[in-house]
């Protein structure tokens, strides 16, 4: 479909322009109307309004289209890119025999741009990227006899180019010779020189065979560093200036009669009125990158060299300061240049690839200049032709309301078809079609069709690539018309990525790659007239209901601030989309060498509901943990963009931005938020698509999310979303017991620690074991407690984390040393106590140190999980704990099974000894018994319950389950080692009995009442009983009376007894009284 001429609208802008629009924007420039769809794999013959036949040729994949205007290889990519193909590549099988079978039908025999797939892409580059180094020759204000000579004979130069890097003093303001060069019979035989004007602008002069040129090239007198080349040639006298990339001037207006002279002398920083001496006008600043061909390079080569990439062509002298005879005023310094326009250098020295012909059915392929104007043949894919021509017949046959208002508007009674595809090659051109496209807008009360929105889409296309005069050629008139364009620009787009066109963007999906297209259509015209944007300003905002766009301009200088930009406030959020430069970052750009920091944000605020909801996006999962079940990732947020440029270069750099969670919840759902950008590369067949290299979360806020990525694009908020597996009552309530069970174990762990120390429990690899794991354990569930508390503090939190990693890491090397310590016990293990219990030390707490001091140093900065105390499950980081983890679990279940099978062996054999014919259900019950005891007993020292924390994704129930098996994992150690353990209830009966027989006893002080365990099984004790003694009460004399007791303990079964006698002079007699102290309780007492 075309739009008319828009003659009627037209007339103020002048006639060149109404010619030049006569013919009409193209919007569907390939789709002229045919009679019938092709449905072989042939030619397409298409005609246009002038009669002039046009071919599209379609194969089982691709359609190719040739367009015979001849154009620039930048405006055909551009052009081609705006009709949603590409230019046509030549390097597969099947684009190479459509191509060819084209070309032979249409009889074209010119050659015709094609696709370079290695071309580079203009996108920002890093600044490590964009920097070259060089050795720098510094001339000093303070001396004026500064020179260096370039060591080396110059033969004769029919053409010569002389190119070199130039920092001029921007305090020194008098007549300075770069360079001159002077032969035997003439001293101004090729001279570059420069002097300061009125306005601050270097001018620059070429001196040819003595003839001095006029100063009409510059460059501003910035202090910055600038590359120049200036070129000659015999054959035609023609010469030029290049700065920076660009001609500046030029002429032919020389002597053609000779060369220049052979066996000449080059000084750089001095005019010579002599020959090799009598120096004058001296120059005053920098120079390197100083080198000579014997050849007129192109601008291919110009600008291969301003990107600091070096060429083929053979030089007459490289630069190399060991070649060169220095001044002792001149010093060498070593720099590093920016290199501007650094990510075209590959085009810029390649050139551009062209089509000349076929030979052995193989393509002539030629390399010629970019600039040169030649048709071309653009390539999609068929099933996006046969849609826009389906499109294009609809729209025909029956005009929606906008374009049928758009043709009222334009004057035309009809769309004019098959318009051959001129360019728009002005502003004003491309500023008037924009003015109409927003009136008719604005007048048209009916909704987009879908046709529309693929018109408009290809009018911004071709708008944003639309070339820019320099801004030193720029007029107030034309200032007004950029500012224009800007404002009808933003207006068509925000028009055209409304919400209310979100199912018509599902049906244009088959031919658009979605509405990133749009974003990419507005960076591309920001960026190119943010020159011009600029010039008379330091903001710029343009604002539409759905858009909101700001260009941003400083000086760059110490003690540049930081910059930030948010989108439109809004009743329904309490904050708003931000996006920021840090300081630092805009600190470093000055400090690199740039002046100028121009900043291009921009909001948009309605993208999310037109990506397809169906469409998932393919990402890695962030909760792992098994509690949540993963469903996809859809868009989450508005986008924000932002785009730096230095110098009017794109630099890449790190921002932080803010952005709001615009997802609703539904129940069951959650949503964990990713920072992301849109890739152009990722996918360019479908436009690109979300990544999220190089960026990461900040913060989670309720309701916002803070990122940072390390480079300039498009961002936004990826929400992951995940069906809750339990709901919001589970959570607390597990909360709840977690927190519930980490206090009760904490109190467990610290009770059974005070038994241990307090009863006396015998001294042994086992006990010391047992208090290393209570010990580690106890401080880690110390720590769970309180890491919810220190998460307020980035600081705290991240010590918190640390510590919570390295006692649990203790507390499960401790549970492999118990693994370890009962594997040597059911086999025999040929090592001394005293090394294994070194072993075991270093094992439980050395090998936790050393994983965390490891995984510190190596990950410092992806330690610490976002939003809580504890590692970062979404690196590697976590492994630091889940590696050992499992291998602690697998090697202790090896032990428990070990365990469990010499139980069950000496189950047997017991059975059989002590009850042979006994009753198989006995026997079965006793085996039982032997399997569930070492379980119960070793479960909490070994760790083995948290093998069912792999299953709590499962279900709600395992969940509690895990919960309770580990959360009260220090009272089931309280319970199993001390309450239920034979050593500390033997050590707390002994502390009973002993109170009990030493009150029964009467001793004052009893020698040896208590043996140790190794003792022998029964002990004596002697002591003097008093007269308060129970024993003795009934027969006990006066106070003076002497006696003596004898206290037995018999440990000969399994349950004690205690018999004391007690021998006393009664009235001339003695009486021996024996009392025995039964388990039960009773006394018995005889006299005799």
């Amino acid at each position: 479909m075309i739009l008319g001429g828009f003659i009627s609208v037209l007339d103020n802008t002048g006639s060149d322009m109404i010619g030049a629009l006569h013919s009409g924007l193209i919007l569907f420039a390939f789709l002229v109307v045919c009679e019938s769809e092709p449905t072989h794999a042939g030619p397409d013959r298409m005609g246009d309004s002038h009669g002039q036949p046009r071919l599209a040729h379609l194969t089982s994949h691709w359609a190719f289209q040739l367009v015979n205007d001849s154009l620039a290889f930048s405006r055909a990519d551009s052009f081609c890119r705006g009709q949603f193909s590409s230019l046509a590549d030549l390097d597969q099988s099947d684009e190479r025999e459509g191509v060819m079978e084209l070309l032979q039908q249409t009889g074209l025999r010119t050659p015709i741009w094609v696709r370079n797939p290695s071309k580079a892409v203009n996108k920002p580059v890093a600044l490590s990227k964009q920097y070259s180094p060089f050795s720098a020759l510094s001339f000093p204000r303070d001396s004026r006899e500064g020179f260096v000579r370039v060591n080396m004979s110059f033969p004769a130069l029919s053409s010569v180019s002389v190119c070199v890097r130039v920092q001029w003093n921007s305090e020194w303001n008098e007549v300075s010779t770069i360079f001159s060069y002077a032969a035997p019979v003439i001293t101004n035989e090729f001279q570059l020189r420069g002097q300061v004007d009125k306005q601050g602008r270097i001018l620059l002069a070429l001196i040819i065979h003595g003839k001095h040129l006029p100063y009409k090239a510059s460059f501003p007198n910035d202090g910055a560093w600038h590359h120049i080349c200036v070129m000659w040639r015999r054959n035609s006298g023609h010469w030029a200036i290049y700065v920076d990339g660009d001609k500046k001037d030029l002429g032919s207006d020389t002597d053609t009669s000779r060369d220049i002279y052979g066996d000449g002398i080059l000084i750089l920083g001095q005019d010579q009125d002599s020959f090799g001496g009598n120096f004058t006008e001296p120059f005053f600043g920098n120079i390197t990158d100083l080198n000579v061909w014997n050849m007129t390079l192109e601008t291919r080569h110009v600008l291969a060299l301003n990107a600091c990439s070096s060429i083929d062509q053979e030089v007459v002298f490289s630069w190399n300061p060991d070649h060169l005879i220095k001044h002792p005023v001149v010093k060498e310094e070593q720099v590093h240049l920016f290199c501007r326009a650094v990510v075209l250098q590959q085009m810029a020295l390649q050139g551009c690839r062209t089509l000349q012909g076929w030979q052995d059915q193989l393509p002539l392929l030629v390399v010629t200049e970019c600039s040169d104007s030649l048709p071309f043949i653009c390539r999609s894919s068929r099933e996006r032709y046969l849609k826009m021509k389906q499109m294009s017949d609809s729209q025909n046959l029956q005009p929606s309301a906008f374009m049928n208002h758009l043709m009222k508007l334009s004057n035309k009674t009809q769309a004019t078809l098959g318009q051959q595809p001129s360019e728009l090659s002005s502003l004003a051109q491309a500023s008037a079609l924009l003015d109409v496209s927003v009136q008719a807008l604005e007048d048209t009360q009916e909704e987009l069709q879908p046709t529309d929105m693929v018109a408009l889409i290809q009018l911004l296309s071709l708008a944003a690539d639309v070339p820019t005069l320099p801004l030193a050629d720029a007029t107030n008139h034309s200032q007004d018309r950029v500012q224009e364009l800007s404002q009808h620009f933003i207006s068509v787009a925000d028009s055209i990525i409304s919400e209310d066109n979100a199912l018509k963007w599902q049906a244009i999906k088959e031919v658009v790659s979605g509405p990133m297209d749009v974003v990419k259509s507005i960076d591309r015209m920001v960026t190119s007239l943010s020159p011009r944007l600029m010039a008379e300003t330091d903001r710029l905002t343009i604002h539409s209901p759905n858009i909101k766009l700001e260009v941003q301009q400083q000086r760059l200088q110490d003690g540049s601030k930081g910059s930030s930009f948010c989108g439109p406030e809004t009743d329904k959020h309490t904050s708003v989309d931000c996006i920021s430069v840090p300081h630092h970052k805009i600190q470093d750009l000055h400090n690199n060498g740039f002046h100028r920091l121009t900043l291009v944000n921009t909001w948009y605020g309605s993208l999310r509901p037109l990506f397809n909801p169906g469409e998932n996006i393919t990402m890695v999962p962030t909760v792992t943990d098994g509690s949540q079940s993963y469903l996809g990732t859809v868009l989450g947020s508005s986008v924000i963009s932002t785009t730096v440029l230095g110098d009017d270069q794109p630099v890449s750099t790190a921002v932080h931005f803010k952005l709001q969670h615009r997802a609703q919840n539904p129940a069951g759902t959650v949503y964990d938020p990713v920072c992301a950008f849109w890739d152009f590369e990722l996918n360019p067949e479908a436009g690109g698509w979300w990544n999220t290299k190089g960026c990461e979360v900040v913060s989670k806020q309720h309701g916002y999310t803070v990122c940072y990525c390390n480079h300039t694009t498009n961002f936004a908020l990826l929400l992951q979303v995940y069906e809750a597996q339990r709901s919001p009552e589970n959570e607390k309530a597990l909360q709840v017991l977690t927190f519930i069970g980490c206090g009760v174990s904490l109190c467990g762990l610290l009770f059974t620690f005070i038994l241990f120390i307090a009863v006396g429990v015998p001294k042994s690899d086992r006990t010391t074991v047992h208090k290393n794991l209570i010990v580690a354990l106890g401080i880690a569930e110390l720590l769970l407690m309180c890491s919810d508390w220190a998460s307020a503090n980035e600081a705290a939190c991240f010590v918190v984390t640390a510590l919570l990693h390295l006692f649990f890491m203790a507390s499960f090397s401790w549970m492999l040393v118990e693994g370890l310590l009962l594997w040597s016990k059911v086999v025999s293990v040929n090592i001394s106590e005293d090394r294994r219990m070194k072993l075991y030390y270093i094992i439980g707490w050395g090998l936790p140190v050393l994983i965390v001091g490891v995984t510190l140093a190596v990950s410092v900065d992806e330690y610490k999980a976002d939003g809580h105390c504890w590692l970062n499950v979404k690196t590697d980081t976590i492994w630091a704990f889940v590696g050992p983890v499992i291998f602690v679990l697998a090697v202790n279940a090896v032990v428990l099974c070990r365990v469990v099978m010499v139980t069950v062996s000496s189950a047997r054999r017991r059975t059989k000894m002590l009850s042979p014919s006994s009753a198989s259900k006995m026997q079965t019950f006793d085996l039982t018994w032997a399997v569930t005891r070492p379980v119960l007993i070793l479960l909490p020292v070994l760790g083995l319950t948290w093998l069912c924390g792999v299953l709590v994704h499962l279900s709600v129930v395992i969940a509690y389950v895990f919960i309770a098996l580990n959360a009260f994992q220090g009272l089931y150690i309280f319970l199993v080692y001390a309450v239920y353990n034979s050593e500390v209830r033997n050590a707390i009966k002994r502390i009973k009995e002993k109170r009990k027989a030493l009150s029964f006893t009467n001793c004052s002080q009893p020698t040896s009442f208590l043996p140790s365990q190794r003792a022998p099984i029964s002990s004596w004790g002697h002591s003097a009983l008093t007269p308060s003694s129970p024993e003795t009460s009934e027969t006990s004399g006066p106070p003076s009376s002497a006696s003596t007791s004898l206290v037995i303990k018999n440990e000969s079964f399994r349950k004690e007894s205690f018999v004391t006698f007690s021998l006393k002079p009664a009235s001339g007699n003695q009486v021996v009284q024996l009392t025995g102290f039964k388990p039960s309780g009773t006394t018995l007492t005889t006299r005799c």
